[in-house]
C-alpha cells in the first residue's frame, strides 16, 4: 500500500493543513459527517485511513496531517459516521500495533486545496472508490501496493486442548487491526473460523504475524491462510459467529445451553460426536454417538427420565450422521462438532469405564478428587448449587474417589451434567458418573 502511483506513504503535512483544522473542536456527541482520527502511527498511509471508514459507507474525503499523527475523514452521509463512531467507541481501532481513536469534527464538511499532501489524498480516494464502483479491478492496482490478497482469513485451530472461544479469537487478531466479522464452525474434526478485515493488507499482516502461533501454552496453534471469500454473510450475532459493525442484529432463537446438555447426559453411555437441535423444532435434537451399540445404550438408559420437569424421550434417528453447515455459513449455533472432545470416556480401547455403565440413579460417584478437598468441600459444591444432598462418603481406600446422594434421580441428573469435569484445582477436574451402589 505504499510507493504506488496511487498512495505515497511519506511526507509530511501540508502547513495550510495544519493552519486550517489547528482550531478543532472535538465534539463527540454532535454527530458529523467529518470524523477527526489521533494518535495515527507517523508511517501511517492514506489507504490506511480510509480502510478505516470503509466498512461504514464511502468516503467521500480525506485530510492527513501527519506531523501531527492525526487526520480527518469525511463520509458520504451523517448516518454512516454515526455507526462509525459508535462502533470505535466499543471497539478500539488498532493499526500496526497503534490503538487509534476518534470522535467528531466540529467541521460539517471538509474542504481541501491542491497541495502536494491533498492529491495524495484525493489519488488515494478515487482509487479505492474505482475499486468499489467496480470500474477498475483489484489486480489492475497491484502496483499500487494495495495488494490483491482476501481480507478473509481462514483459520484451523490444531492441538485443541483447551476450548477456544469467539471471543479469544477477536482479542488475538484485533492487535493487527479492526475486525469487522468472525464465523466459527467445526469441519473435518477441526475447529476453524472466518475472519473478515477491511482490507487484504491488514489481513496479509495478521497472517504474517499469527500463523504458526499458540494461543495457550504448547497448544491450540493457528493455522492461517487466505480464504477464496472476500466478505461473510453473518446474520446472527451470538457465540458462534459475529459482525462488529451490525449490533443491532438479533441472537437467533438457539438454545445454547441443550447442546452441552445433551453432550454430559448422552456422555455417560457413549462418546458423543455430534449434536444438532432442529431448527423449527427446538425442543428436539440429534445426537450422534460414536457407534450404534453406544446410540443403543443411551436410548434404552435415558429414554423416559426427566430432565427439568419433562420426560425425555429417546428413538433411534433414520439419519446414520448428523451433517455439519457447510463453510461459511452458520446455522445459529444450532450443530456442534465433539469428535475432538477431551471428555470422552470411552475413546481408550478396553477403559474401565465401560464396565461401569449404570442406569440413572439418586446416587453419583465422583472420581479424580483432589487431595486437599474434604468432604465439605463436595458437600458445599452441591448445596450451593441448589441441589440435596442425603447423604456422602469417600471411598476407604482410595479418597480420590467418594459417592454423593442426591434427592431424586431427575436432580442427580442435572448435577451430573453441571459438575461433570468441574475444576476443582490442583489440575483435577471432577468426574462424575450414575453409580450402582447405595449410602
Amino acid at each position: 500500500m505504499s510507493n504506488g502511483p496511487y498512495i505515497m506513504s511519506s511526507g509530511a503535512a501540508n502547513g495550510n493543513d495544519s493552519k486550517k483544522f489547528k482550531g478543532d473542536i472535538r465534539s463527540p456527541g454532535i454527530p458529523s459527517r467529518v470524523i477527526h482520527v489521533r494518535k495515527l502511527p507517523s508511517d501511517i498511509n492514506e489507504a490506511e485511513v480510509i480502510s478505516l471508514g470503509l466498512p461504514f459507507g464511502k468516503v467521500t474525503n480525506l485530510l492527513m496531517l501527519k506531523g501531527k499523527n492525526q487526520a480527518f475523514l469525511e463520509m458520504n452521509t451523517e448516518e454512516s459516521a454515526q455507526t462509525m463512531v459508535s462502533y470505535y467507541s466499543s471497539v478500539t481501532p488498532v493499526i500496526r500495533n497503534h490503538p487509534v481513536f476518534m470522535q467528531y469534527s466540529n467541521h460539517k464538511e471538509l474542504k481541501t486545496d491542491n497541495s502536494p499532501n491533498q492529491v495524495r489524498a484525493q489519488a488515494a480516494l478515487q482509487a479505492v472508490n474505482a475499486v468499489q464502483t467496480g470500474s477498475m479491478s483489484l489486480s489492475s492496482l497491484d502496483s499500487s501496493g494495495m495488494g490483491s490478497q482476501s481480507p478473509v482469513l481462514r483459520v484451523i485451530v490444531e492441538n485443541l486442548f483447551y476450548p477456544v472461544t469467539l471471543d479469544v479469537l477477536h482479542q488475538i487478531f484485533s492487535k493487527f487491526g479492526t475486525v469487522l466479522k468472525i464465523i466459527t464452525f467445526t469441519k473435518n474434526n477441526q475447529f476453524q473460523a472466518l475472519v473478515q478485515y477491511a482490507d487484504g493488507m491488514t489481513a496479509q499482516h495478521s497472517k504474517l504475524s499469527l500463523d504458526g502461533q499458540n494461543i495457550y501454552n504448547a497448544c491450540c496453534t493457528l493455522r492461517i491462510s487466505f480464504s477464496k471469500l472476500t466478505s461473510l454473510n453473518v446474520k446472527y450475532n451470538n457465540d458462534k459467529s459475529r459482525d462488529y459493525t451490525r449490533p443491532d442484529l438479533p441472537t437467533g432463537d438457539s438454545q445454547p445451553t441443550l447442546e452441552p446438555q445433551a453432550m454430559a447426559a448422552f456422555g455417560v453411555y457413549g462418546d458423543v460426536m455430534r449434536v444438532k437441535i432442529l431448527f423449527n423444532k427446538k425442543e428436539n435434537a440429534l445426537v450422534q454417538m460414536a457407534d450404534g451399540t453406544q446410540a443403543q445404550l443411551a436410548m434404552s438408559h435415558l429414554n423416559g427420565q426427566k430432565l427439568h420437569g419433562k420426560s425425555i424421550r429417546v428413538t433411534l434417528s433414520k439419519h446414520t450422521t448428523v451433517q455439519l453447515p457447510r463453510e461459511g455459513h452458520e446455522d445459529q449455533g444450532l450443530t456442534k462438532d465433539y469428535s475432538n472432545s477431551p471428555l470422552h470416556r470411552f475413546k481408550k480401547p478396553g477403559s474401565k469405564n465401560y464396565s461401569n455403565i449404570f442406569p440413572p440413579s439418586s446416587t453419583l460417584h465422583l472420581s479424580n478428587i483432589s487431595p486437599s478437598v474434604v468432604e465439605d468441600d463436595l458437600r458445599g459444591l452441591f448445596v450451593n448449587a441448589g441441589y440435596m444432598v442425603k447423604a456422602f462418603k469417600f471411598f476407604q481406600k482410595d479418597r480420590k474417589m467418594a459417592l454423593i446422594q442426591m434427592g431424586s434421580v431427575e436432580e442427580a441428573i442435572e448435577a451430573l451434567i453441571e459438575f461433570h469435569n468441574h475444576d476443582l484445582g490442583e489440575n483435577h477436574h471432577l468426574r462424575v458418573s450414575f453409580s450402582k451402589s447405595t449410602i
